[in-house]
């Protein structure tokens, strides 16, 4: 009998030490959102620089519209990184607090916010899920910049587009009990 108990506190203290595997994800989460947040910087750098050749006078009304549209677009995939980096960062940070200890520093910071405070596996999906959309939300409004609106139906489909957006996010804040 006390051999069995002995390999059953063995074996409990080997599951609970194996929680440890998700550090490898966390640190794989941060590095990549560090990766995400410079590609999206040095993206954001290179906009800013062709920025000048905007106003030059050897631009007809046409070049100025279209690069006008480029650069939006651009802007548009920027904060696309950005989001996606973020996503990566909350995805880490509450991979860490859930499964390996709560991060001391965010609890008592003010300069933390709630969305980094993660208390369970559902906050954590909550939080991702809003960025998520968020991101969708801009990768919409990335396409639709690019869109050739041919006939009545590309304009109606737009705005189908628009009311189910609309709707995606009267949800999400009703789910959380949100007022309006």
């Amino acid at each position: 009998m006390k051999n069995i108990n002995k390999i059953e506190q063995a074996f409990e203290f080997l599951l609970w030490e194996s929680r440890f595997a998700v550090v490898f994800a966390v640190i794989a989460s941060l590095l990549t959102a560090f990766a995400m947040f410079y590609l999206a910087t040095v993206d954001a750098y290179f906009v800013m620089s062709h920025l000048a050749e905007y106003a030059s006078s050897s631009l007809s009304v046409a070049d100025r519209a279209t690069m006008r549209g480029e650069t939006v677009t651009h802007i548009v995939e920027i904060i696309d990184g950005y989001l996606l980096a973020t996503v990566l960062l909350i995805f880490a940070l509450g991979l860490y607090e859930l499964f390996i200890s709560r991060i001391d520093r965010a609890e008592k910071s003010e300069a933390a916010s709630s969305v980094l405070i993660i208390n369970s596996l559902d906050d954590l999906k909550g939080r991702l899920a809003k960025v998520i959309l968020m991101i969708l939300i801009v990768r919409f409004f990335e396409y639709a910049i690019r869109i050739k609106f041919e006939t009545p139906l590309d304009l109606l489909m737009l705005a189908g587009g628009i009311a189910l957006l609309g709707l995606a996010l009267y949800l999400s804040h009703e789910g959380e009990g949100a007022k309006h």
